[in-house]
């Protein structure tokens, strides 16, 4: 029952990965391009780490498997967010048929900032948040 679980895991979790390349050669920016690899590569990184707990049911192999599994969901949101705020940033273009930029109305391109308001908001003196931003 086993080899089941261990095959499936490791089917689901290839397709996965599978996605998630298929879609850093589809998807047309950076942005599309991160989130596909994001979902679908940590989803099926953490199938292939349960899979291997399966197939060796030793106790610190399965330590491992969730470690990874822990480590992958809880990073790769965290590293992807880090390199889309910094591809923002510096000017990576953006998909020709993206249809909001909320962000644009919101970033000091000077100070490299980012503010909850509107930047027209803040100059009228509207509200500011705790920071005095």
């Amino acid at each position: 029952m086993s080899e089941f679980f261990t095959a499936f895991f490791l089917l689901v979790g290839a397709g996965f990965v599978l996605i998630g390349a298929l879609g850093v050669v589809r998807m047309p920016d950076l942005m599309l391009r991160m989130h596909t690899t994001t979902k679908a590569g940590a989803l099926g990184g953490g199938l292939i780490a349960v899979a291997a707990a399966f197939h060796f049911p030793e106790t610190g192999v399965i330590v491992r498997s969730v470690a990874i599994l822990a480590f992958v969901v809880l990073t790769a949101p965290i590293a992807a967010h880090i390199i889309g705020r910094a591809a923002y940033f510096v000017g990576v273009p953006l998909w020709e048929k993206t249809l909001k930029d909320e962000l644009k109305e919101r970033l000091d391109t000077k100070g490299h900032q980012l503010y909850s308001q509107k930047l027209d908001e803040r100059a009228d003196g509207e509200q500011t948040d705790s920071h005095g931003h």
